[in-house]
Parts: structure tokens; C-alpha cells; sequence
């Protein structure tokens, strides 16, 4: 569950753009499955994420806020409640403020960044349940963001843009380290989303890397298709796990700056 909250979050990043999409009023929500050799596909969890304005020291500022949890029926086997906030500049398109809370079972944690762009230096804190908070000061490029500014970084790139096979690579704040995301354009595909209909999609292959170089042979693939017209929303996304493969697909939209002209039927 947390893996595609993650997912949903940072893996439509398949371009270091300079403009971002930010529409105050849009709402995405998805649904989490989980499905197994010997389990069926069960849907066992539920993402949204919300974009409004928020006034901070006299400042208008973007906010967007993702937020994962457990259905109500499996609440009792495993509990969970993961919330992404960040706040975005309206002018800069740049993220200011990033927060996560997270809470997993017994598991909690918690961090804050803070992006000191005319110093392209960002100050993170973070900690785990009841530990001292840990520091650390790093050096920022324009393609180093934290999971939800990178999901926006796609939305306002043009279709054919993108080259069939091409990889590329982008930068993700975690606490103490800066991540490469490498991804891999593979073609438009019409897509059928469960409840939802047939939608025309553009499919990535994306990977967090482990190590420095590119490779998509050491870490897991996650296979993305985003819709195919001027929203670029994320409407399914699968990835494998140690025992099966678990599926996030979109449930519900409103607010959407452009018509949803992706979908067939």
C-alpha cells in the first residue's frame, strides 16, 4: 500500500520541466488491489489527492495533499494512514514546503523539508516513532523534488514529445539522500479501467533506482499508463511485490482543468 501511494505520487515524473500543473479544485481518487497466485484481485485500499490554495505569512501558495489508507474492512489486519503535503510557489512553480505523516501499524514517521531555492540548498528533518529528530543539509538541482512535486512535474509536457524507448532520469528528496527515478517511455495503449471505461493512455516504465547508474535490472518496475489528453492524470499503475502484484486504478475525478478526453466509452 505505501509502495503505491509512492507510486501514484512520483512516478508520473518523465520530464525535468520548468512549468508544472498546479488547478486548485481537482480531486483524484483511487483504489489499491491486491491480487496473488492463490489470492483473488481484492481491493484493500484507497488513495486521494487534492489541490487548493492556502494563505501562509501572507503568501498564496499552492497545496497539494496525498493521502493513502486502509479500507475499512482490513483495518484490523493492517492499519494504515499516510499523508503527503507540499506547498508550491505560485509564480516559481517551485515546491517550498514538503510534510509527511505516516502511521502503519506500530510504525510511524514523520519529515519536513524545506527548499531554500536562492540557495539551491534544502534542509530536511525526519524521524521514526519516538526517536530525536535527524537533520541534513543538501544541494538541490532543478530536477530534485519530493514525491508529489515530481507527480506533477509530467502534466504539462506535450505527447509527442516523449520517443518511444528513450529513458531518462529525475531526482527524489528522501530524508538524507537524493534518489534517481529513471523511467522509459513505451507507446500509447488504450487501457480499460475497471468501473471507469476504456481510456486512450500513454504507458511509462519507471524504477527507483538503487544505485547511481541507470539500470532496470537492480530495483522494481512499476508500470504506469497516464491519460492520453492535456490532464495527464495517472489512471493505472501495477507493480510487483515478494508474493503476487498489487494495482492502483483511478475511481473518481472532479475539478479537472481540461475535459477528461481520453476516455472511449
Amino acid at each position: 500500500m505505501k509502495r503505491l501511494l509512492f507510486s501514484i505520487l512520483l512516478l508520473m515524473a518523465a520530464a525535468p520541466l520548468a512549468a508544472q500543473f498546479y488547478h486548485p479544485g481537482e480531486e483524484l481518487s483511487y483504489r489499491v488491489s491486491y491480487k496473488a497466485k492463490m489470492f483473488p484481485n481484492t481491493e484493500v485500499g484507497a488513495v486521494e489527492i487534492r489541490t487548493s490554495e492556502e494563505q501562509i505569512d501572507s503568501q498564496t501558495l499552492y497545496k497539494v495533499e496525498g493521502i493513502g489508507r486502509t479500507l475499512p474492512t482490513y483495518r484490523w489486519f493492517y492499519n494504515l494512514e499516510d499523508i503527503y503535503k507540499v506547498w508550491v510557489d505560485r509564480q516559481s512553480r517551485r515546491p517550498v514546503r514538503f510534510v509527511s505523516d505516516l502511521h502503519e501499524g506500530e510504525y510511524t514517521f514523520q519529515s519536513y523539508y524545506t527548499y531554500l531555492w536562492p540557495d539551491s540548498t534544502i534542509h530536511t528533518r525526519w524521524r521514526s516513532r519516538q526517536r530525536p529528530f535527524q537533520q541534513k543539509q543538501m544541494t538541490l538541482t532543478a530536477e530534485s523534488m519530493d514525491p508529489i512535486s515530481l507527480f506533477f512535474n509530467l502534466r504539462s509536457a506535450e505527447a509527442e514529445d516523449f520517443r518511444i524507448g528513450e529513458p531518462g532520469t529525475l531526482q527524489m528528496v528522501l530524508q538524507d539522500t537524493i534518489k534517481p527515478i529513471h523511467y522509459r517511455y513505451l507507446g500509447r495503449e488504450n487501457k480499460k479501467i475497471r468501473n471507469m471505461g476504456r481510456f486512450r493512455t500513454l504507458k511509462f516504465e519507471c524504477q527507483l533506482g538503487t544505485t547511481e547508474g541507470y539500470s532496470f535490472t537492480d530495483g522494481t518496475i512499476f508500470t504506469i499508463w497516464i491519460s492520453d489528453d492535456d490532464n495527464k492524470i495517472p489512471l493505472y499503475i501495477e507493480s510487483p511485490v515478494k508474493i503476487g502484484s498489487i494495482q492502483a486504478y483511478i475511481s473518481g475525478y472532479k475539478g479537472l482543468k481540461y475535459p477528461l478526453d481520453s476516455k472511449i466509452r
